[in-house]
């Protein structure tokens, strides 16, 4: 999609921990006889790229994930917005937005979550194989009068939730991070405490790449690794623009364009190649300077470490070296992503603390309908249904962008976010409570530096 907003919803989570934050594992140097030197990620909120590409290409980019979609291009028949930037766009493009979206299931015979089966045009047609509800669609319109295809969601499907819609400034660096690193933090995580803290890694298909898989990183639920992937997934589910990833519409009901509707341009690039690049060169989001300098924020953040915090809001993270290759050999690491420490304070792990909707991955949605007639190294379907209630680590960089917080935006001040907090979170939440009005708003004085 142009919106991303589907496969990557923006909120944060302010997971607690345990006491220590764990040491931050090398970047990858399987290419390299010796370790590499790490340099610092560029931020700020600018579009100018991070050298990723000349400034022309990146422009370029730009444009096609600002850039609306019309019917004649293939908008639809069901889509959530007509533009990445309707959902990342605050305070560039590519960041966040005050948009959510609606995902629906219910709970089988056998305990399990399933996806929704939402009727259209008069219950004519059966959507299945998604939890997405999509909010917009193209008809009835002058071509198709009686044909209403507009998705609500039926009383049957009791498991409901709304998400927020992610950023996606310094995804690039998040995809450079190799595997290792974060299942390391895992690792470390669960032996931590008795393992009372114990982040989730799933391995998720990279579709570029039929038959690969790699650690997943970006979405409220980890449902994808690579940002092509992603960017094919979102084209589909939140456009409703067919691509070379996801080739079949979600409803041939008012179609009249032929798939797949993103094809190659005159350089080459379909939209979502267009999309993936513009992601991975923009710059990580920054701290605020002034607010940083505070005495207040400056001892909130040693008191967000002393909670145990900072084991899930991992402080600093470094990507693999340059020329690495990653997605199933379909993409390798530049220099301008290579080697660089990054300041996410997220683990991109999947944690249960308690706000879980109990939805589990829509594997056709995210992944096509051909996806299961491929075998996918390592993709564990028991590890999909473990993460039902289990949400992604909401990195904080940018968290002051932010009105409406955690994956829902049901909480609207760092304190309710805080104190929302159960599950894996409840000991952290607790030594909140307990320190003193003061340190309380240090804390809270930190998270409004980033």
């Amino acid at each position: 999609m142009k919106t991303l907003m589907g496969v990557a919803l923006f909120g944060f989570l302010l997971v607690g921990c345990s006491t220590r934050p764990p040491a931050i594992p090398a970047a990858s140097t399987a290419h390299s006889p010796r370790a590499p030197q790490l340099s610092e990620a560029p931020t700020g909120f600018v579009n100018n790229g991070t050298a990723v590409v000349d400034d022309q290409a990146h422009q370029a980019d730009l444009a096609k994930f600002e850039e609306f979609e019309a019917i004649s291009d293939g908008l639809g028949p069901l889509f959530n917005a007509q533009s990445c930037r309707e959902c990342h766009q605050s305070p560039v493009t590519g960041g966040v937005s005050q948009v959510t979206e609606l995902r629906v299931g219910h709970k089988g015979p056998d305990g399990n979550f399933h996806n929704a089966e939402i009727p259209i045009n008069h219950g004519s047609e059966i959507i299945k194989g998604r939890s997405l509800v999509n909010q917009r669609a193209i008809c009835p319109n002058a071509a198709f009068p009686a044909v209403d295809i507009l998705e609500r969601a039926p009383a049957s499907e009791t498991i409901r939730t709304l998400r927020s819609s992610l950023s996606t400034l310094g995804d690039g660096f998040v995809e450079a991070v190799d595997d290792a690193t974060l299942m390391d933090i895992s690792k470390q995580q669960c032996k931590q405490d008795g393992g009372k803290i114990c982040g989730l890694v799933l391995r998720v298909p990279v579709l570029e790449s039929p038959g690969e898989t790699r650690v997943g990183r970006f979405g409220w639920k980890n449902q994808h690794a690579s940002l092509l992937s992603f960017s094919g997934d979102a084209y589909l589910n939140e456009i409703g623009i067919t691509n070379r990833l996801f080739p079949d519409e979600v409803t041939n009901l008012c179609n009249t364009v032929a798939e797949p509707n993103d094809k190659a341009g005159a350089d080459g690039l379909a939209d979502i190649e267009h999309f993936a690049r513009f992601i991975r060169a923009t710059k990580a989001p920054g701290r605020d300077p002034r607010q940083g300098a505070t005495p207040a924020a400056k001892a909130g953040e040693a008191l967000f470490d002393k909670i145990g915090c900072g084991i899930c809001h991992v402080h600093t993270l470094a990507t693999a070296a340059a020329g690495t290759v990653i997605n199933g050999g379909k993409f390798m690491i530049p220099e301008a992503l290579g080697s660089k420490t990054f300041h996410p304070y997220g683990d991109f792990l999947l944690h249960d603390i308690g706000t879980g909707d109990g939805i589990v991955t829509a594997m056709e949605e995210h992944y096509g309908k051909r996806m299961y007639q491929i075998q996918w190294n390592g993709l564990s379907l028991e590890a999909y249904r473990a993460s039902a209630n289990r949400i992604r680590t909401a990195p904080l960089w940018g968290v002051r962008m932010r009105p409406m917080l955690m994956h829902d935006g049901a909480s609207l001040t760092f304190r309710d976010a805080i104190l929302r907090h159960r599950g894996e979170a409840k000991s952290v939440t607790a030594r909140f409570e307990k320190l003193n009005q003061a340190d309380q708003d240090a804390i809270i004085e930190f998270l409004k530096s980033l």
